[in-house]
């Protein structure tokens, strides 16, 4: 068989979405090597080996992308008119669009059509189904943009600036938390910052886990972004404070004091912390299973459908696996098991339907207690409550890869290319939706997961959101060099989050730090989806931008997860890391980053100063404590909507959570809190520094 040529190979990347082209983070162009553009396009169902396959291949993209194709579902804005492939089949037919709300409009395709059909303006958003004769597809329409800040304080004050705390779940403390940050833990801190005036409370991914893993606890590397970790439930929570004690008690007699033990550990231990407390839920469930009434139990499970069973099983067949001394990556798994669908999967569940039904158990827990927490926020009068956390994607040996196979590219990872500081690029081991699966699905499954990132919060961050638009994907067992970038349908995209938000009416803020190609943070904020603006990096020219330079369409912050704290980063504690861990900038010194980072004191301290929030002249010594009060200041004096401040930098705290790069050398995901997430906030340094964010802007959840 004759071979392809490589022009034969760049053309079906073109029509597929990858760019062989693309640019450096130092702006020097760069190419993709046929043979990664090959190994991506065999990923993708894509093969291009022989003239036959390219033929093929080129075929299947043009029944999924094709104009002459009526495509499952349709994305359009409301009160703008929807613009439909497949007009020469459409041309002259009598249609029916019929409404979410029950209502129906009819009308006829003219005789003559361009490329396009066109269907007038649908006022109403929501999900509508447009029928043709024996035809059906969905009509997505979105509201012009996300719901956003002024929204959710509806009028109830004159200056739509408001704030909010950013913690890490898991990082909280509270008497009995058995080591583990949990939801009720949760509820405690967003009461506390209610009463202090914050507007909302982010929180860390709150992602399923694998819970017969638990070495792996990384919330940006989660099992499946359907459900939700296990771990955070509280177990006095499941069936009260006396089931615990019995739980307890039948576990022996060292059960309750490791409990004790595990809790006033310095730094998370999370293998015996997560061994413990599922087997304490263990416990739980069979009290809770002998109990008698499971109403409340079924109709959770016949809520949440397809995505809680076939989690459920896959937390027992990666448990039964790895018992056996066999990989839990279930692309090892016999082939009857890989599909989650077949006949062997099903023997299976029937055959250890206890074990799905508590993994089943524990995700009800798990929903009980989010969404006790933003009740708990709400009525405590915060106007947004609770900002969820989407992760990137999802661990390739995962829960939801394994679930929705169609919709997940099997064989490419997510990561990023090579930049100043990760010189030979990131290969983050997660799984990427693939966009003609997307497309020829209807976007169900990246729908399913928007709801399950909205359903128990008032907000929703959407990290590395360049992925709307494209993501760098790298062959399995490849080097990161060798990776492309692929495009995604962004304005489907961006139309189906707007579309979510307002239904859950709860803001969008998308992560665009890093290398973000011109023009899309102005499309992101024309669809109403906040940006991010961290001080750290609002700096230009050798100074840091001025407060009302800051941008009024994105959040402001002072530092994020992956970076150092206020204090830390005052005082250089992030150098000494990397100059411990060897991750300097290369061809650079530690002594070069000390007196760089000596310049940057000075130039904060001089805009602050511009401000009105420090006097006088800046301190001379990294040693000298952090103007914490100064930065907090500083911070709600600018532009931006919400203003959001980590609770390590009102704690004045030094070390950071995560240091990307690192895995056991910096203790990522396990630093915990000085104090009890209740009473945390009423120290009066840290009170004093939510009082000036107040002062700053104003109060969001006064009415």
């Amino acid at each position: 068989m004759k071979n392809m040529n490589d022009m034969d190979v760049f053309n079906l990347a073109r029509a597929a979405g990858l760019a062989r082209e693309w640019t450096s983070a130092k702006g020097e162009p760069m190419q993709v090597a046929p043979e990664s553009l090959r190994a991506i396009l065999d990923a993708l169902d894509l093969p291009c080996a022989t003239p036959e396959q390219c033929r093929d291949s080129h075929q299947r993209l043009a029944s999924i992308q094709g104009e002459d194709v009526l495509p499952p579902l349709v994305t359009g804005v409301a009160g703008s008119a929807l613009h439909l492939p497949g007009a020469q089949q459409l041309a002259g037919k009598s249609y029916r669009i019929e409404l979410e709300s029950g209502e129906h409009i009819d009308g006829r395709f003219p005789d003559e059509t361009g490329a396009q059909a066109e269907l007038p303006p649908i006022d109403r958003y929501g999900y509508h189904r447009l029928l043709v004769g024996e035809r059906e597809t969905t009509l997505a329409v979105a509201p012009p943009r996300c719901f956003g800040v002024a929204d959710a304080l509806q009028g109830r004050q004159a200056d739509p600036r408001v704030w909010g705390l950013g913690v890490q779940l898991y990082s909280l403390r509270r008497r009995g938390d058995g080591g583990i940050g949990d939801f009720t833990g949760l509820s405690q801190l967003a009461r506390s910052a209610a009463s202090h005036g914050a507007a909302a409370l982010a929180i860390s991914p709150v992602h399923a886990m694998f819970s017969a893993d638990v070495t792996r606890f990384s919330p940006y590397s989660p099992s499946s972004r359907l459900l939700l970790n296990v771990l955070h439930i509280d177990p006095a929570n499941v069936l009260g404070p006396d089931a615990l004690a019995t739980a307890l008690t039948t576990l022996g007699e060292a059960a309750a004091s490791n409990m004790t033990r595990l809790e006033h550990e310095p730094l998370i231990n999370w293998p015996a912390s997560a061994l413990l407390r599922l087997l304490v839920l263990r416990r739980l469930y069979e009290q809770f299973s002998a109990a008698g009434d499971q109403s409340e139990f079924a109709a959770f499970r016949a809520r949440s459908g397809t995505a809680l069973q076939d989690h459920a099983r896959f937390e027992a067949l990666h448990a039964w696996h790895l018992a056996k001394g066999e990989s839990g990556d279930w692309r090892g798994w016999a082939n009857g098991l890989r599909n989650p669908r077949g006949t062997e999967v099903e023997t299976f569940a029937h055959e250890h339907a206890q074990e799905v039904a508590f993994h089943e158990f524990l995700q009800w827990q798990a929903a009980r207690g989010l969404a006790g927490a933003q009740s708990s926020a709400r009525e405590a009068g915060m106007p947004i409550g609770l900002i969820t956390d989407l992760a990137v994607g999802a661990d390739n040996g995962g829960s939801q890869a394994w679930s929705r196979q169609a919709e997940i590219i099997n064989g490419l990872s997510v990561g990023a290319p090579p930049d100043v500081l990760n010189t030979r690029g990131q290969n983050w081991g997660l799984g990427a939706f693939s966009p003609q699966a997307m497309k020829a699905r209807g976007f169900g499954a990246y729908i399913e997961m928007l709801r399950a990132a909205f359903a128990y919060a008032g907000g929703v961050r959407i990290d590395h959101v360049l992925g709307l638009s494209r993501l760098w994907l790298v062959p399995q067992s490849a080097s990161p060099t060798q990776g492309a970038y692929l495009k995604y349908p962004m304005y489907d995209l961006l139309h189906l989050v707007a579309l979510e938000s307002w239904r859950h009416r709860a803001i969008v803020i998308g992560e665009d730090l890093g290398t973000i190609p011109p023009g899309f943070q102005k499309i992101l904020a024309q669809h109403g989806l906040l940006g991010i603006r961290v001080l750290l990096f609002q700096q230009h020219d050798g100074r840091f931008l001025g407060a009302g330079e800051w941008s009024s369409e994105a959040i402001a912050t002072t530092t994020t997860h992956d970076l150092p704290t206020v204090a830390g980063w005052w005082q250089g504690r992030d150098i000494d890391w990397a100059g411990q861990l060897d991750l300097l900038e290369p061809g650079k010194s530690e002594a070069d980053a000390r007196r760089h980072r000596g310049h940057e004191r000075v130039a904060l301290w001089q805009s602050m100063k511009d401000a009105g929030c420090a006097n006088g002249n800046a301190p001379e010594s990294h040693a000298d404590a952090a103007p914490l009060d100064a930065v907090v200041g500083f911070l709600s004096a600018t532009v931006a909507p919400l203003a959001m401040l980590p609770i390590e930098d009102a704690l004045g705290l030094h070390e950071q959570p995560n240091i990307p790069g690192t895995i056991d050398t910096h203790p990522n995901w396990r630093r915990r809190l000085p104090g009890p997430a209740a009473s945390l906030l009423d120290a009066p340094s840290v009170a004093h520094r939510l009082a000036i964010m107040n002062r700053g802007r104003s109060c969001g959840n006064k009415s």
